[in-house]
C-alpha cells in the first residue's frame, strides 16, 4: 500500500470517527438576566457531560452570576473558556442550584446542558 493510499484511508477513518461524536444534550430554555452575585471557585472541578466528555473548571476562578433559567443560577467567568465537547464545540456557563453545579448554559444555542451527575462546588463568595 502507498504511503498517499494510508494518508487518504487514515483521513477517512478520521471524519468517520468525528461523524460518530454523539450530540451535546441540549434542553431549550429561558435566561432570565441578573446580577450581582459572585464566587471564587476554591477548587478545580472535573465535570462530565452526556458526551461522555469532561470540562475541567480551574480553582481560583471568578465566577459572576449573568442570571437564572429554570435549573439554576447562570455563571460566567472571564478567567477560562468553559467548553462542552461532543459533535461540536460549544461554549458554556455554569449553572448552580444550592451549591451545586447542575449543568451549563449555552449562550449561543440558549439551552441547557445538564451534567451527568451534578455535583457540588468548593465555592467563597
Amino acid at each position: 500500500m502507498s504511503k498517499r493510499s494510508r494518508g487518504v484511508i487514515a483521513a477517512v477513518i478520521a471524519l468517520l470517527l468525528a461523524a460518530c461524536a454523539p450530540q451535546v444534550v441540549q434542553q431549550p430554555t429561558q435566561l432570565t438576566p441578573g446580577t450581582g452575585k459572585s464566587f471564587r471557585l476554591t477548587r478545580s472541578a472535573e465535570v462530565d457531560i452526556s458526551t461522555g466528555r469532561s470540562t475541567t473548571l480551574r480553582a481560583n476562578t471568578r465566577w459572576e452570576l449573568v442570571g437564572t433559567v429554570p435549573q439554576g443560577e447562570v455563571f460566567r467567568t472571564r478567567d477560562q473558556v468553559v467548553t462542552l465537547r461532543g459533535d461540536g464545540v460549544h461554549e458554556g456557563y455554569i449553572v448552580v442550584s444550592q451549591g451545586t453545579l447542575v449543568g451549563f448554559y449555552m449562550p449561543v444555542e440558549r439551552a441547557f446542558c445538564p451534567a451527568t451527575p451534578s455535583q457540588p462546588l468548593s465555592i467563597e463568595r
